[in-house]
């Protein structure tokens, strides 16, 4: 099937561009915090992921759009920081998932916090049903986009 942008068929669409400018401000967030707590946003992105638990290589990669390559530079200069930690996928004897370290977690909750808090600053002054029906909106974009 091929789908048709708004881009492709001459119009702009207000709501493809407040997501491409919102891109933007969580990039920016992402590096101020990032730096705040010495690791790059990419490294900090990593943390964010594994949060939920260790994760494949093949897995990580989708999620980070990464190429392989570049995401084993990625967890290679964290495992050296002592942040995450390669392990034996009991499933597959030939793979490993990376997983956080116990200061890995630690940094990896406090960035995502902090980056979260920065965020929900920037919606402070919209009224509380007006920012759950966004975020309602939003999980329904990325849920589809996911799947």
């Amino acid at each position: 099937m091929t789908r048709t942008t708004t881009a492709e068929a001459g119009t702009e669409s207000a709501f493809a561009t407040a997501l491409v400018r919102m891109h933007h401000v969580v990039q920016y967030v992402f590096a101020d915090v990032s730096r705040e707590h010495g690791v790059t946003p990419q490294q900090a992105q990593l943390l964010c992921v594994l949060a939920g638990g260790p994760v494949g290589m093949t897995e990580l990669s989708r999620v980070l759009h990464l190429e392989k390559s570049s995401l084993t530079g990625l967890v290679d200069r964290v495992e050296r920081r002592g942040l995450v930690a390669r392990v034996s996928d009991p499933r597959d004897r030939r793979t490993c998932r990376i997983s956080l370290t116990p200061e890995g977690a630690l940094l990896g909750e406090k960035v995502h916090g902090k980056i979260c808090a920065q965020l929900d600053v920037l919606g402070e002054a919209m009224p509380e049903a007006d920012r759950h029906r966004i975020a309602t909106a939003l999980t329904g974009v990325v849920a589809r986009y996911t799947t």
